[in-house]
């Protein structure tokens, strides 16, 4: 008896260390099959008259009135932020900016009908961010009335609810949004310019523009009364007038430069660079909180040599990663105990892709430049970096240890009930009649899966404990986004052409 109970609990040894192997360094996931859900799930979020080849079927025209009614102009298309049917302009233009940053920095390894997706999926923002934008001294930030919208669940093809159009004209302020989406534009117009100049001078020229606005009407959107009840809660300024001001100013500036290589935004961001300091906020980066982004992203300059005033954007950018190495003095970014990033608020997901984008990009930076990262006594390469960005990836494609994958569509486990209305009722494809705003509660109320697969959807995620329940009503965690989505491009495509570290 004491013979076997050996063995068996060798046996039993030997299988854990090799489930806890497998689970620390996983080399088989199908990132390229990732990379291409990642950028479907943006077909689920169109608004507006869908196109021929539309891949997601179950899915209709909505919003097709969008503007004329309230404001008289034409403002269909866009993206549904959520799993709601609003259009948050603050949202779109910083999934816009990231989805452009994904392929300027890992274009080159998509394959070339993924690259050429992500393009049709930056295009889909670009386009209504320049209707946004295209009156004199007026830009449109929100479609739908946030309140109304949140106490019905329809489908998108089926609204019957107020699309109020929120306006912002001169010389009321809009720096924030106006700021966020002349980035968008700027670094679209670089991820345009090989394949349609035309289209890029368009959206560096409009980005300007936008630019101007921002610039002469300074502060926060929601400090406007007529904005403030439609954009709070959601997407209003949590940071403040002068974190929004300031950063959100300097990451269009950075944006502005690279797209358009003028020495004036250039002194814009040398003058300011000392006002940065490297113990505020700085492992944020967010729609709302640029910290992280824009020092990774002026950085470049540096490291390339090119701009060396720009050091003190270096320096913050280097403490950021800092933060994220466990043998370094600076490290405090939290994880949970399967290995996830982890940030209180909700939809913890956004902090694990937008950190690991940029933890790839400075990784890319510091190799192009045959520089290393010095975190105190510990130095840091590019392959470090790069690791803990597979950690997070592997994570999320499910490493982890409920075995989940958190990308909807991807392997044969994955969250079934996600908070999203148009997944979650029938498709008006088998549905034909109208499901009105309380009607859908039936739905949204169901233990059943949903009956339309949102495929590259990633949800909200878990947070620091690493539980998770597949439950539609937990919306922090069961809710897809595309600014969760939109560094996740850039990401997995970097792992497409390197999947294993070496």
């Amino acid at each position: 008896m004491k013979f076997y109970s050996v063995n068996l609990l060798q046996f039993l040894c030997i299988i854990l260390f090799s489930i806890f192997s497998s689970f620390e360094s996983s080399n088989y996931h199908d990132y390229a099959d990732a990379l291409s859900k990642s950028i479907l799930f943006f077909e689920g979020q169109r608004s507006g008259y869908l196109p021929w080849d539309q891949k997601i079927t179950w899915r209709g025209n909505s919003g097709v009135g969008d503007g004329w009614t309230s404001a008289n102009t034409d403002l269909t298309g866009g993206y549904y932020d959520a799993g709601d049917n609003i259009k948050f302009n603050f949202p779109m233009a910083f999934t816009t900016t990231m989805l452009a940053w994904s392929v300027i920095e890992f274009g080159e390894y998509m394959p070339p009908s993924e690259l050429r997706n992500a393009l049709v999926a930056i295009k889909w923002g670009t386009d209504y961010l320049l209707k946004t934008v295209s009156q004199p001294n007026r830009i449109f930030v929100q479609v739908g009335d946030p309140i109304i919208d949140h106490n019905c669940w329809e489908r998108p093809e089926d609204m019957d609810t107020a699309r109020t159009v929120y306006t912002v004209e001169a010389p009321n302020p809009a720096s924030d949004v106006a700021g966020e989406t002349a980035a968008a534009l700027a670094a679209s117009s670089i991820a345009f310019r090989s394949s349609d100049p035309g289209y890029a001078d368009t959206l560096l020229r409009t980005s300007i523009r936008v630019f101007d606005f921002a610039d002469g009407y300074r502060g926060a959107y929601s400090d406007n009364s007529n904005i403030r009840e439609g954009a709070c809660p959601f997407y209003c300024d949590f940071d403040g007038y002068q974190a929004s001001i300031l950063l959100k100013y300097l990451y269009m500036f950075a944006w502005l430069r690279r797209a358009s290589q003028g020495d004036s935004y250039l002194n814009y961001i040398q003058n300011n660079g000392k006002t940065l300091g490297a113990d505020d906020n700085i492992n944020e980066f967010g729609w709302d909180n640029k910290h992280a982004g824009l020092n990774v992203l002026v950085s470049k300059e540096v490291l390339e040599g090119s701009a060396y005033t720009l050091e003190s954007y270096k320096v913050s950018a280097d403490s950021f990663m800092c933060t994220l190495i466990p043998d370094s003095s600076s490290y405090h970014i939290k994880f949970s105990p399967g290995g996830l990033i982890y940030r209180p608020g909700g939809s913890n997901l956004q902090h694990a892709t937008s950190i690991s984008f940029l933890l790839l990009v400075y990784a890319n930076y510091l190799e192009k430049s045959s520089k290393i990262l010095n975190c105190g006594s510990i130095s840091v390469g590019p392959k470090m970096l790069r690791q803990i960005a597979k950690r997070q990836v592997d994570y999320i494609l499910g490493d982890n240890p409920k075995g989940m994958s958190y990308m909807v569509g991807y392997s044969n486990y994955y969250p079934q009930r996600i908070h999203h209305r148009g997944s979650s009722l029938p498709s008006i494809k088998d549905h034909p009649q109208p499901i009105r705003c309380k009607e859908g509660s039936v739905y949204f109320n169901s233990s059943a899966p949903n009956p339309n697969v949102l495929v590259g959807a990633v949800v909200g995620g878990p947070e620091e404990d690493d539980v998770y329940e597949d439950d539609r009503a937990d919306f922090r965690k069961s809710e897809p986004t595309t600014y969760i989505n939109a560094p996740f491009v850039g990401v997995l495509a970097y792992f497409v052409a390197n999947p294993n570290l070496a």
